[in-house]
């Protein structure tokens, strides 16, 4: 049976990939069968136990990628389980009892090891990956039945790791209507169009997928590359971005998800390529952010129709175009900097944006109009600043009140605070570990974040007053279990953890007061990663990362 480790792939089947360079298809099935079954390479093993659902080329068919990028949450002592063991729940059988230890070790240090040469995808490629279950306009423009009574911006999407599933989830009732399989290790940032009907997924291994949330049903998909970082929705809910590790591009889709547009992403000469390090929707500029890895340049991307062009090369007259131009519309316009950046946050006015290279420890403030470093930022440790918030502070009574960014750190027991008028840090809160996710609404003086990257802190939350800057609360439900990532319902009247583990393991959504911060309810879940409310989404609240 060559299903081996297809535990890590979604329950349901996934369409292959056609077309990428030499490793599919016709090819897969060929090795798949012709290797001898005492063959002992790792590849020929990996021919004759995997090929026929992973691809021949590592590259994902019926189940994922099994890359090192795309393997980077997976520890290999997890990979050697799955592989020994199988896993519940999936079609993965365990293979103890016909693969030795050593040809076990053997494979799981196969996937780990890089193709070569790199693989890659073409423009082709994503066009025939295409698949339409729902043609536009085949589906009622008007909630399903089941929403009857229901708030559909207090809705809540919620991503589960544990069986590879997604839960709708009504965030007044607090309960569960629906729940549907998933492509496997979906990103945890599902992006949403203005009006909350679609809601569009990105897996680690390519595929995007476009949700009716209305009518609950996946209407179309699209494999836009190997490694996917992230994704982004235009503002106006046209248009689709796609960052990619892997090939090496930026993807600019429609809403129905055909292809526009595919950026190889080199530098200004073409001299070096770079991983795609995030994109996000910059709503009020009509344009896409994206930062890159490996090159110090940031890009935007106008889905203006009447965007200005954008000059290139040597320019002699901008009045009268007397020089190279291309079009603005779905070209980038660069911004040239010292060091890349790997993460960053827009400022509530979008004209600036908060970026620090996870490497470097300080970040820089760029202003997007004139395209320059305008700030030198103090981040200690490795900041998170994709989860960053903002909020009103009143620096002592009487004060005027001033707008500050707190962000966690992945390194440093500490969450930082900044000023965004003059780009200092206020101070420096400290915390029992480095965290990850930070969140907060209009209508609380809390905000909330937790310490999972710390080994001894990570089953604890923690409240920060945002009028002292003081950590007034630490909240610790299932000792040495990791209690991570809250959001808030619409009103701001509770807050939504994640009890970060596998369902058998207790692993839920708990539901807290955010006033009294007592916990009020608990909603099984498998290892939900990460929770998102429409309304906080779509309106860009403060206290959510956008």
């Amino acid at each position: 049976m060559n299903t081996l480790l297809r535990s890590l792939s979604a329950v349901r089947s996934t369409a292959p990939l056609p077309g990428v360079r030499g490793w599919l298809g016709a090819t897969a099935l060929l090795l798949a069968t012709s290797v001898p079954a005492h063959a002992e390479s790792p590849a020929a093993l990996f021919q004759q136990h995997c090929a026929a659902c992973h691809g021949a080329g590592r590259l994902g068919q019926s189940a994922p990628a099994l890359l090192p990028e795309s393997l980077t949450r997976l520890r290999k002592a997890e990979a050697l389980k799955v592989i020994r063991e199988g896993r519940a729940a999936t079609q993965m059988p365990g293979f103890a009892g016909q693969l030795t230890e050593a040809q076990i070790a053997a494979l799981a240090e196969h996937i780990y090891t890089p193709v070569v040469p790199a693989p890659t995808i073409t423009e082709a490629d994503i066009k025939a990956s295409r698949i339409v279950q729902h043609a536009p306009g085949s589906l009622p423009d008007k909630p399903a039945p089941v929403f009857q009574g229901v708030d559909m911006m207090n809705l809540f999407i919620v991503v589960e790791t544990g069986d590879n599933h997604v839960t709708v989830l009504d965030g007044d009732k607090l309960e569960p209507i629906h729940r549907f399989a998933s492509r496997f290790a979906l990103h945890g940032g599902p992006k949403f169009t203005p009006d909350g009907r679609y809601v569009f997924f990105a897996s680690r291994d390519g595929w995007i997928t476009k949700f009716d949330i209305w009518n609950l049903q996946v209407v179309a998909e699209v494999r836009a590359g190997i490694n996917t970082r992230n994704l982004a929705v235009s503002g106006d809910g046209k248009y689709v971005a796609v960052a990619n590790y892997l090939p090496h591009t930026l993807v600019l889709l429609d809403a129905d998800l055909n292809l526009l547009k595919v950026h190889k992403v080199l530098n200004k000469d073409r001299t070096q390529s770079s991983r795609v390090s995030a994109v996000y929707d910059a709503a009020p500029r009509q344009s896409f952010i994206a930062a890159l890895k490996d090159v110090p340049e940031v890009w935007e991307i106008s889905y203006n129709p009447k965007a200005d062009d954008v000059p290139i090369g040597v320019i002699h007259d901008f009045l009268y175009k007397e020089g190279a131009f291309i079009p603005g519309f779905l070209n980038p316009r660069r911004t040239y900097l010292s060091e890349p950046i790997d993460d960053f946050f827009f400022t509530q006015s979008y004209d600036e944006l908060m970026g620090a290279s996870r490497e470097a420890g300080k970040g820089q403030v760029i202003h997007l109009d004139v395209r320059k470093k305008i700030a030198n930022l103090q981040l200690p440790g490795m900041p998170h600043l994709g989860s960053g918030i903002t909020w009103k502070y009143r620096p002592e009574p009487g004060a005027p009140e001033r707008t500050v960014m707190a962000t966690p750190s992945l390194h440093e027991s500490q969450v930082t605070v900044i000023d965004l008028e003059t780009w200092k840090t206020v101070k420096t809160i400290p915390t029992l570990g480095p965290g990850f996710f930070m969140r907060s609404h209009e209508n609380t003086p809390y905000a909330w974040t937790d310490s999972m990257m710390s080994p001894k802190a990570k089953d604890t939350l923690q409240v920060i007053d945002k009028r002292t800057l003081e950590r007034v609360a630490d909240i610790r439900t299932d000792p040495g279990k990791t209690l991570a990532h809250v959001e808030f319902t619409r009103d701001g009247k509770y807050v939504l953890a994640s009890l970060w583990e596998r369902k058998a393991d207790g692993g839920a959504i708990i539901v807290f007061d955010a006033a009294t911060f007592k916990e009020v309810k608990r909603i099984p879940m498998d290892k939900p990663v990460g929770k998102y409310n429409l309304h906080n989404k779509i309106t860009r609240s403060e206290g959510t990362s956008h």
